[in-house]
């Protein structure tokens, strides 16, 4: 496994996240906690050493079986929560981004966690009622009382992560590190505004569902795929040719490259872009490993290339209408200008 740094910071964080939101059973769904403690070994095992979980995972058991785990050890994890979702359904300030929830949210994910800090606090999805300047302010207020250290934003606009970020500079408040977003083959919005976004104000990126469910794991083009011997969360009959047509795809170069399809996706989304770190989760430690095995596979250009085409992903505007009048808006000598990389 191997380490980068999380956005503009000098924090190591590992290629691999694992994501805790499967740790604990409900109605039979979720990993027990003893299988839970397989998995978070055989992470730290790897060399992975970031953990992210939520406030509301499980109602709450996600953060209390971490906390039992990295006990004696915790200080060797980089842990990651989140905050925004409700804590009590009938309260409407136990939910959401302002200062009151940031604050008994935070306290709750603490004890739970059975810790004094935070590595990364996330706002977990965008509030439109609570000003960012609140978030943000309140954001750094945790940072400076040393509850938090780093602070990252999940499923947000580009327009209002930028306009965080900026206020934030202007300010001297805490930026945000780190971007929290859905990305796989068959979801590749973020390539449109929120990756760009990112890059260029040097965010790192965790990619959430980079399976997509399920569907680019082999379980459906394939029988005995890692994870086939499970009920699947989808109905075969419910997934678009589309989708099909992806998965197959993927499971054609898992076949080529001798590795499994779940490898081909996940190293597909750290191939398209070093800021992009992988959230894996799993309900059995044998899903884990497999996925693990991503960090050692360097897909070729083609391969990329190929996924890429059967995706059929197309950016849009304004990005195509850039690229297509730049010839004409920069001269021939404009062609010749090395572009610059934000990362």
């Amino acid at each position: 496994m191997r380490y980068r740094l999380l956005g503009r910071t000098g924090l190591r964080v590992s290629e691999l996240f694992l994501g805790a939101m499967t740790f604990g059973e409900q109605d039979g769904v979720g990993a027990p906690p003893e299988e839970c403690a397989r998995i978070v070994d055989t992470y730290a095992e790897a060399g992975g050493n970031v953990i992210d979980t939520a406030v509301n995972y499980r109602d709450g058991l996600s953060e209390t079986i971490v906390g039992e785990l990295l006990k004696g050890r915790r200080d060797r994890f980089v842990l990651s929560t989140k905050y925004t979702c409700s804590r009590n359904g009938e309260d409407p300030n136990a939910a959401g981004n302002h200062r009151k929830n940031l604050t008994l949210s935070l306290e709750t994910s603490l004890r739970r966690l059975g810790t004094d800090y935070i590595d990364v606090y996330w706002v977990h999805i965008w509030d439109r009622n609570t000003p960012i300047e609140e978030t943000m302010r309140a954001l750094d207020d945790a940072v400076r009382s040393g509850k938090v250290l780093y602070i990252g934003i999940s499923d947000a606009p580009a327009w209002l992560v930028s306009r965080a970020n900026t206020l934030a500079e202007l300010r001297g408040w805490t930026e945000f590190a780190s971007l929290q977003v859905p990305y796989s083959l068959l979801n590749r919005d973020i390539e449109r505004e929120l990756l760009p976004m990112a890059e260029a104000f040097g965010m790192s990126v965790a990619a959430w569902s980079p399976l997509q469910g399920g569907i680019l794991s082999g379980k459906y083009t394939r029988p005995g795929g890692v994870g086939g011997d499970e009920p699947a969360r989808l109905d075969a009959d419910s997934i678009g040719e589309r989708e099909h047509t992806v998965a197959r795809a993927v499971q054609s170069a898992a076949d080529e490259l001798g590795v499994s399809p779940s490898q081909i996706a996940l190293a597909w989304t750290m191939a398209h872009s070093s800021a992009v770190h992988p959230i894996v989760g799993a309900r059995r430690v044998e899903q884990l490993v497999d996925n693990l095995g991503a960090a050692e596979l360097t897909l070729p250009a083609e391969v990329v290339a190929q996924l890429e085409e059967t995706t059929g992903f197309r950016p849009g505007f304004p990005t195509e209408f850039i690229d297509g009048t730049s010839p004409w808006v920069y001269g021939a000598a404009g062609q010749r200008v090395v572009p610059r990389r934000f990362r």
